[in-house]
């Protein structure tokens, strides 16, 4: 594209070309929406995303799924077993997804299989225009947003959905905010072979430094998201693959077998940060423009589906009935739409991953009680699994599976 050249206004664009953005494009564009897509060539991600019922449902809606089951493996259980060694201890429970009328309460796939189809369905849409070049500047206007790419590309919008990450340009030049709680602790990540099958069970053991997780993967495989102090970390990442698999396959206590590693590794400082306003102008944030939640309880990629759901929603029905796509009424609802789901998920993470850190006996003990009421009734339990697995008040429609 020549430098400097301009292009005629679109109705939305997209900033960002992660899973939340693309998602966004998607959906904008099913609800009938002119789409402009604009993201440098992004980096292999060798991460996994467990991606809840609703996701699961809006992907479906999308014309997503089916492409992507075979590459799925389905969380059918999910264990609780308490590590820490302290003196009140949790007993171990199972929560089972057959208790909702669920195949799985999630499905777990690696991040490359999702954002090849992801990229794949965008490029066969012919609402979407993707232009593969970074974001130089944002000028949010009363009428449009004024975008000029790196390539010397100028265009204009009438709503902005920002999913351009944690360090988000799009967020700065909304001049927005971010409130940060750091946490002492690492996440290390990655994904390992085992000689025990899983049996679609995902196990988490809770111990003194956070929650170390294996969470299935198709075939004799799971993804380990562990979270240690940050010193371990550093330990944890100098070891060879084989001693690394060692390690992990200790912190599993064998119930998987012998561990082998698969993919480089992961590691990554754990904070909450949410964005002071979640909309400013004709500026929408979606996934970590907006919040960054630590990967405990797999809400991070959820939420930023939830998030583009939303804003597709409102901007198409704003569009159909007429009215200003980019207008206050979209961007505010949207604020207060998303602001609950998303604290509410924050707190519950955050509480939970504190009690984890506390060496105060009434915490632990309050820990242990309530995950062994959890145990006992079963109507309390589906109730807790109900909102894990999604909020159950103003869904998106697409997360219900209807489209838009």
């Amino acid at each position: 594209m020549s430098s400097n050249s301009r292009l005629p206004p679109p109705t939305v664009a997209v900033i960002g070309g992660g899973a939340s953005g693309l998602v966004a494009a998607l959906a904008l564009a099913s609800g009938g929406l002119q789409v402009r897509l604009a993201a440098p060539p992004r980096a292999p991600d060798p991460r996994t995303t467990a991606l809840m019922d609703g996701s699961v449902r809006a992907l479906e809606a999308l014309g997503l799924w089916e492409r992507l089951r075979p590459d799925a493996a389905p969380l059918r259980i999910m264990r609780l077993i308490d590590d820490t060694g302290r003196l009140l201890r949790a007993p171990e429970v199972e929560f089972r997804s057959s208790e909702l009328g669920l195949e799985g309460f999630a499905w777990n796939l690696e991040n490359e299989v999702l954002l090849a189809a992801l990229d794949e369905a965008v490029a066969a849409d012919a609402r979407i225009t993707r232009l593969r070049a970074a974001v130089r500047q944002v000028e949010d206007g009363p009428e449009a947003v004024a975008i000029t790419l790196d390539d010397g590309t100028v265009f204009e919008a009438a709503l902005v959905a920002a999913a351009d990450g944690r360090n988000s340009p799009s967020r700065r030049a909304a001049g927005i905010d971010m409130r940060v709680r750091e946490y002492p602790q690492v996440a290390v990540t990655a994904t390992l072979a085992h000689g025990r099958p899983h049996r679609d069970v995902s196990t988490e053991f809770h111990t003194r430094t956070g929650p170390f997780t294996l969470v299935p993967l198709p075939g004799d495989r799971s993804s380990v998201v562990c979270v240690v102090s940050p010193d371990e970390a550093e330990q944890l990442g100098a070891l060879t693959p084989e001693a690394f698999a060692a390690a992990m396959e200790r912190k599993a206590h064998s119930i998987l077998g012998r561990m082998h590693l698969l993919s480089p590794r992961g590691s990554f400082p754990l904070s909450q940060r949410t964005a002071a306003h979640f909309a400013r102008g004709r500026i929408a944030l979606i996934g970590e423009a907006a919040h960054i939640i630590p990967p405990i309880g797999a809400q991070g990629l959820n939420l930023g589906i939830r998030d583009a759901a939303t804003l597709a929603e409102l901007a198409s029905d704003a569009a159909r009935a007429g009215a200003d796509v980019g207008g206050a009424d979209v961007t505010e609802t949207y604020e207060r739409r998303r602001r609950a789901d998303v604290a509410s998920r924050g707190f519950a993470v955050d509480l939970f991953n504190r009690s984890l850190l506390s060496d105060l006996l009434p915490v632990a003990g309050m820990r242990g009680f309530g995950i062994w009421m959890l145990g006992q009734s079963a109507g309390l339990r589906r109730a807790v699994m109900r909102e894990g697995v999604g909020p159950t008040r103003d869904v998106p429609r697409l997360l219900a599976g209807t489209r838009l």
